[in-house]
């Protein structure tokens, strides 16, 4: 069946139909395994890019003497670009394909992190990091949407929750990497350097294995039946691909877009700000921790609480349901950051802090920080995936600029528990937005998108197009 599939996304990939049954009925195989490793190392770098940085700006801040301020501008700029990233590179990817931007944001990366590496000061590093953020932000609907189109019904879930499972080995690589380079004598200046630089290597790698990943059959099959790289008959109007316009031309796609972009917003305020801060917060509750120390909590949470999480979700979210999961680890967040802020104690013993920070570590991966990369690789229309998964990604980021920018801030004006207090309200909100989608689990991509929201950038004023059937979603021939 893997050679099936890798001869879908052929230069000739047949009948639309054809091509959507045969891949959602498709048993698990050696090629969606292959896939999920190709996307995965991506998003590797990503997680190592994007969570090391907390380790080198309390470094690089004493070592250039930064502010408050600027110290959060060195962790947040990648952060930031993000936002542009994902938004202009997943419009891209719906405009000229899943795979050259699959491999341009990968080589984006590279520069960004070895630019970083070679800084000579504040600016330059903010500006080194900034590129990184531009790929990095791309890679996000690329990695879902080519996961999510070569995927079968059943196991959809699985196979694009396990790209985002990557995550866990870059969040356990960052800080194993900086205790070695700690521990090792190496100057402060040098092991920063090394910490940023490092995030080139997997880049290269994904660099290579992409270049060798065939297109999505799915988005091969509507590009010839709609006529991208097909000349048509002279008079006929050529359909046109919907970008952001598109996508709020629809009264259903525009609350699709307020409930993914709505909750990973409200997530990753919570979460990048709670962990890009987690050193500084650490020190609030023992300010005798030295950094190796913290680092060494750091990872010993990741790995007791956060990786088991992991593992979990994609394991059962497609039997629990996608939208359903994040709606649990929501909850729990709320709960155990309201019980946090809370109770005095909890805060003041670092044991009991951890134990308690760990458990919402657990439910942010075992629901939230998984399903919020899964659900918009599934809920929009082909023509609009990756326009609307680079939207919700670029909204996701600017609430993690807004976290990685507040909590510091929070912490010092009111305390830590005030702080957590504000990420159990942005839980809260969360589930309210995440009310707002539909549940995909073990429904087709094309059962979630009927006729009414499918045609974008022509819809008419009521979603509807004359003429156009209910299956018109799914291509019908290959003119090409």
């Amino acid at each position: 069946m893997g050679q099936v599939l890798a001869d879908l996304a052929g230069p000739e990939p047949g009948d639309g139909r054809k091509v959507t049954e045969l891949l959602n009925a498709a048993p698990l195989s050696r090629f969606h395994r292959r896939a999920v490793i190709v996307s995965g190392v991506g998003f590797f770098t990503d997680a190592y890019d994007l969570f090391v940085i907390g380790t080198v700006a309390a470094m690089v801040s004493t070592q250039w003497h930064l502010s408050t301020t600027e110290t959060s501008w060195v962790s947040g700029s990648a952060i930031l670009a993000a936002f542009v990233g994902a938004s202009v590179f997943g419009r891209l990817a719906d405009a000229f394909g899943r795979k050259v931007v699959y491999v341009t944001v990968a080589a984006i990366m590279i520069v960004g992190a070895l630019a970083g590496a070679f800084a000579q000061n504040f600016i330059w590093l903010v500006i080194a990091r900034f590129v990184l953020g531009l790929g990095i932000g791309g890679d996000y609907p690329v990695s879902a949407v080519m996961m999510s189109e070569y995927a079968n019904r059943d196991d959809r879930g699985r196979l694009v929750g396990l790209v985002f499972s990557m995550q866990a080995l870059g969040l356990i690589v960052g800080p194993l990497v900086g205790l070695i380079l700690l521990s090792s004598g190496i100057a402060n200046d040098v092991t920063w350097r090394l910490l940023l630089g490092f995030g080139a290597l997997p880049a290269a790698a994904a660099i290579y294995l992409r270049s060798r990943m065939p297109e999505s059959p799915r988005y091969k099959a509507w590009a010839a039946e709609n006529g991208r790289r097909a000349p048509r008959p002279a008079g006929e109007e050529r359909p046109r691909v919907g970008g952001l316009r598109g996508l709020v031309a629809s009264r259903r796609l525009v609350l699709l877009l307020v409930g993914t972009a709505g909750s990973w917003f409200f997530f990753d305020y919570a979460y990048y700000g709670n962990t890009l801060s987690l050193p500084a917060i650490l020190k609030g509750v023992d300010p005798t921790a030295s950094t190796i120390t913290k680092l060494a909590l750091s990872l010993a949470m990741f790995v007791a609480f956060a990786v088991p999480g992991y593992l979990l979700a994609v394991w059962r979210m497609d039997r629990i349901g996608h939208r359903r999961l994040q709606v649990i680890g929501f909850a729990v967040m709320a709960v155990i950051f309201g019980v946090l802020a809370a109770v005095t104690q909890l805060t003041s013993v670092i044991g009991l802090f951890v134990a308690f920070f760990g458990v919402s570590y657990f439910f942010i991966q075992f629901g939230p920080n998984t399903t919020t990369f899964v659900l918009p690789s599934e809920v929009f229309p082909l023509e609009g995936r990756t326009t609307g998964h680079g939207v919700s990604a670029g909204i996701g980021k600017l609430g993690a600029f807004a976290g990685v920018f507040l909590v510091p801030q929070l912490q010092n004006n009111i305390g830590l528990r005030g702080m957590l207090a504000v990420a159990a309200g942005a839980a809260i909100v969360g589930i309210l937005t995440t009310m707002l989608l539909p549940e995909p689990a073990r429904r087709t991509l094309e059962e979630l998108h009927p006729a009414s929201v499918t045609p974008l950038a022509s819809a008419a004023p009521d979603g509807q197009v004359a003429g156009t059937e209910a299956t018109s979603l799914a291509p019908r021939a290959v003119a090409h």
